[in-house]
């Protein structure tokens, strides 16, 4: 798991793991592989959920 230097909570859906490239069996003309970058989206990929005061001013 990723070293945090904040005490904030990691987020629950991704686990600190906000963003993963994901193969797809394709590749490139110079022979490396052709990948997915998947970004998770409760968290927008900062690994740490947003604040309820922070949604609530969004609005």
């Amino acid at each position: 798991m990723p070293a945090s230097n904040s005490n904030r909570p990691i987020c629950r859906d991704c686990g600190g793991f906000p963003v993963v490239s994901i193969t797809t069996g394709a590749r490139h003309r110079d022979g490396s592989r052709v990948l997915l970058r998947a970004v998770c989206r409760a968290c927008n990929g900062i690994g740490h959920p947003t604040p309820a005061a922070a949604l609530s001013a969004r609005r």
